[in-house]
């Protein structure tokens, strides 16, 4: 009898204990490229509308039509495990394989791609929420994982971008203002229930979470915050364009093929923090695969290693200095880790990227190795747009799952003081 009692807790022990888990993603290995969500071929936030269509798609860089299958698994608004059994927010099944790929052609770099689109023939969320993909191969091993949210358009969420209250900071940072309002929910206690995350250019790393109302008039929820809902404002991002493969641009010093592939070697960037702002327009973060002579980019742009190099002054030669963009899912990997050449005095890096158009920035973590946002290599200027998205998280007295009842949009193009 005793042994029974011990092992039914630690059976509810270990089961709350993975139940309670944040997940994280998986990052992809050395040969998946550019993984990314579309819609109408555009690279986007993977934030959708129940219901609506988009796509995941990647490059498998050994292209040898490799079998890759998916799963689709629903989570709560931090990211734990939801207690809802897969019929209940999947209507038919996942653990398929992904039936659409082609080769690439006239490339140099060999890949094959795949496109993974939502809903599919196999599986179709039927509820809102946070969700995480998880792509096997054929050995039904994971090769990587990537997160999406899928809302209802339910509320109205009205959103502004203004300038830091605080005067200190009124420079440097954005301010998130906003409402949420709707005709459809009347919120049961709010303070509890209602929660909200905010992103700046989509990006998780530095999302603002667990944002509660300020307090309610009515059915309105109302957010005002001094410091709560700020965001260091950070910089344009820098960009180049490589559509032409073989030529030199305003952003390309030179072009090879010293390593079967082309290299794209572009100028050195230097640390923006000390100079004043200047604006030239960004895709905050974004990139568009494109090959100037190409009918299908998808297939037919090609792979370059690109050559990334920075003068930081006042970074310490073992600074964690990262690239990062959309184009690798900002990932802090070694793979996207500059390294410091002292003969030159300059940080470098090489990363093969597939070609077009992409927005890069430099992304230094503190000693910590937490990123750090305040010591930006580029700086931060309050001029600086930036695309902010708030998710509205809703869980009425009962239910056993977070429902997303709806998104907002500002940009800082628009702030106010």
């Amino acid at each position: 009898m005793a042994k029974r009692v011990f092992f039914f807790f630690i059976t509810i022990f270990f089961v709350n204990s993975v139940i309670g888990q944040t997940i994280s993603e998986t990052f992809p290995p050395f040969n998946i490229k550019t993984v990314t969500f579309t819609q109408s071929t555009n690279n986007v936030i993977p934030v959708f509308r129940l219901g609506e269509q988009f796509q995941l798609s990647f490059d498998d860089l050994f292209g040898t039509e490799e079998d890759y299958y998916y799963t689709i698994e629903q989570y709560n608004y931090n990211w734990t495990p939801t207690v809802l059994s897969k019929n209940q927010y999947l209507n038919g099944t996942d653990n398929q394989r992904i039936q659409d790929y082609e080769n690439s052609f006239n490339t140099l770099q060999i890949y094959s791609h795949y496109r993974l689109n939502f809903p599919n023939n196999y599986s179709q969320i039927t509820k809102s929420g946070n969700y995480l993909v998880s792509i096997f191969n054929s050995n039904r091993e994971l090769v990587f994982t990537k997160k999406f949210i899928v809302y209802e358009d339910i509320v109205d969420v009205e959103m502004q971008v203004k300038r830091a209250r605080n005067v200190a900071d009124n420079k440097y940072k954005h301010n998130l203002d906003f409402s949420i309002k709707s005709n459809q929910i009347l919120f049961q206690n709010p303070v509890q229930n209602v929660k909200v995350i905010l992103l700046q250019n989509g990006k998780w790393d530095n999302a603002i979470v667990n944002v509660k109302p300020q307090y309610t008039i009515g059915n309105d929820l109302i957010f005002k915050y001094d410091k709560e809902t700020q965001f260091f404002a950070g910089n344009e991002y820098l960009y180049f364009d490589n559509k032409e493969i073989r030529v030199a641009t305003n952003t390309i010093a030179r072009v090879d093929s010293n390593s079967g592939l082309y290299n794209s070697h572009l100028y050195t960037d230097t640390a923006r923090k000390y100079k004043s702002y200047t604006f030239y327009p960004d895709v905050n973060g974004n990139f568009r695969v494109r090959n100037l002579t190409a009918q299908n980019n998808e297939v037919e742009a090609d792979y370059s290693w690109v050559y990334f190099t920075l003068f930081a002054i006042d970074s310490p030669a073992n600074s964690n200095i990262y690239v990062t963009g959309m184009f690798n899912n900002n990932i802090l990997s070694p793979e996207n880790k500059m390294d410091y050449n002292a003969d030159k005095g300059i940080f470098e890096k090489a990363i093969l990227i597939k070609q077009g158009f992409t927005n890069y920035n430099y992304t230094i973590l503190d000693s910590q190795n937490n990123i750090s946002d305040k010591d930006a290599i580029d700086g931060n200027f309050y001029e600086t747009e930036n695309q902010y998205t708030a998710i509205v998280y809703y869980r009425q007295n009962g239910e056993l799952y977070d429902r997303v009842i709806g998104k907002g949009d500002a940009n800082s193009v628009n702030i106010t003081n």
